[in-house]
């Protein structure tokens, strides 16, 4: 380990953060994809078009489609027609998507803590200090 790259260590450590995230999202019945479209939903507190949630989420418009249709079938959002530009649709996240979104953060909170339990509380403060600055320079 000590001559792994940090790039890497961190890469592995990211990766291993994901596939717990992963193994707590399954009885949820989501996928981090779909989480992260949930997650995108109520964090702009409004309905979003298809386009401007595929911009959230940094994948190309016609990736999002099938994310959609399987939380639309799901009962966790719902389409509907943008009265602004009646081409357009809109996302709207239903009650049943907010309280799987809040079980889903829930997962991922618990992967964490799981992940960084190794560490004392004043490490994983530090971490959490020494990873912030180095988000901030992008922010």
């Amino acid at each position: 380990m000590d001559d792994m790259e940090l790039s890497e260590l961190l890469h592995l450590v990211s990766r291993r953060l994901r596939h717990g995230w992963k193994n707590r999202l399954e009885p949820l019945g989501l996928n981090p994809g779909q989480a992260r479209a949930l997650r995108a939903l109520v964090d702009a507190g409004r309905p979003l078009r298809m386009v401007q949630l595929a911009d959230q989420l940094r994948i190309v418009p016609r990736s999002v489609t099938p994310v959609i249709d399987t939380l639309e079938e799901t009962g966790l959002v719902r389409r509907k027609v943008d009265p602004a530009n009646r081409r357009s649709t809109l996302v709207v996240i239903t009650d049943s998507g907010r309280e799987v979104y809040e079980r889903a953060r829930e997962a991922r909170r618990e992967a964490g803590h799981d992940l960084f339990a190794v560490l004392t509380e004043e490490q994983r403060d530090q971490l959490k200090e020494l990873l912030g600055a180095v988000e901030a320079q992008f922010g």
